[in-house]
């Protein structure tokens, strides 16, 4: 791993809840995600961590802090000025079936984003891209002509995943992209997901909420609680020894995933 990729420093967002008052969804944060390693974030539902995950990737504005992105600040950058880096930085989303659109053949979906960059010059050139990254995600080129509704949740998530590396980025957040899947076919998404991260460079954002998943797939772990982040560590150190009780708690209910060996 070389230097930090993204840094974030004092991240705080909330939302109003009526009456005057807000809840605070994300809590003075403070991370780094160096080049090359796949941070996973993790917490029980409602911790803030996708909301963070957004607020990194500009999606969501935070109400204070500051990000860094490959030692440029973003934070505050709108319109063109933070064009360039909206390339460098793509999502895999949690729900495949809803994250693409079902009026549209697959060749189009993953085609979408090199039209809108204008990658290549022509049309043979986009579909020659697009059959690559077809069989980088381990689908059939018969699977151009389809359309979402015809393919497994599984299917459909390589699909997402192969439009997000269409424009080859240097970070990928993947937002609970296993957790609507099948154990046995996560094993096969998170094996996926990690030879692609070799094969081109990746950093990734990993987040969940199933530490069995993030023991298969992270370098480092941050464990969230209540907007705040309670506890930063090695993934080997963090389940050799937990450190914070509330890291303690969620190590004490991992099931075991098939399929996924070296975990």
């Amino acid at each position: 791993m070389d230097g930090a990729l993204i840094i974030a420093k004092g991240i705080h967002k909330s939302y109003p809840i009526g009456r005057g008052k807000r809840h605070p969804a994300v809590k003075d944060v403070s991370l780094e995600l160096y080049k090359g390693e796949t941070l996973a974030l993790v917490g029980e539902s409602g911790c803030g961590k996708s909301t963070l995950a957004r607020i990194l990737m500009r999606l969501t504005e935070a109400d204070s802090g500051e990000i860094y992105f490959d030692g440029d600040q973003i934070s505050g950058l709108a319109g063109r000025d933070f064009r360039p880096y909206r390339r460098r930085m793509q999502m895999v989303f949690q729900d495949p079936a809803s994250s693409l659109d079902p009026r549209m053949k697959v060749k189009d979906i993953i085609a979408e984003p090199l039209k809108t960059w204008h990658i290549f010059d022509n049309k043979a050139e986009i579909l020659e891209r697009v059959k690559e990254l077809l069989d980088m995600v381990e689908l059939k080129e018969s699977a151009l002509e389809r359309y979402p509704h015809q393919f497994s949740g599984g299917q459909k998530q390589r699909i997402g995943i192969a439009r997000a590396i269409a424009l080859e980025p240097e970070l990928l957040v993947c937002d609970e992209s296993v957790s609507a899947l099948d154990v046995s076919v996560q094993a096969q998404i998170l094996n996926l997901l990690k030879k692609l991260k070799g094969e081109l460079g990746l950093s990734c954002l990993f987040i969940s909420h199933d530490l069995s998943v993030v023991n298969f797939i992270a370098d480092r772990v941050c464990v969230m609680r209540g907007g705040m982040l309670c506890e930063t560590a090695e993934t080997e150190e963090l389940y050799a020894n937990p450190r914070h009780e509330y890291t303690k708690y969620l190590l004490s209910s991992i099931p075991v995933v098939p399929g996924m060996q070296g975990a």
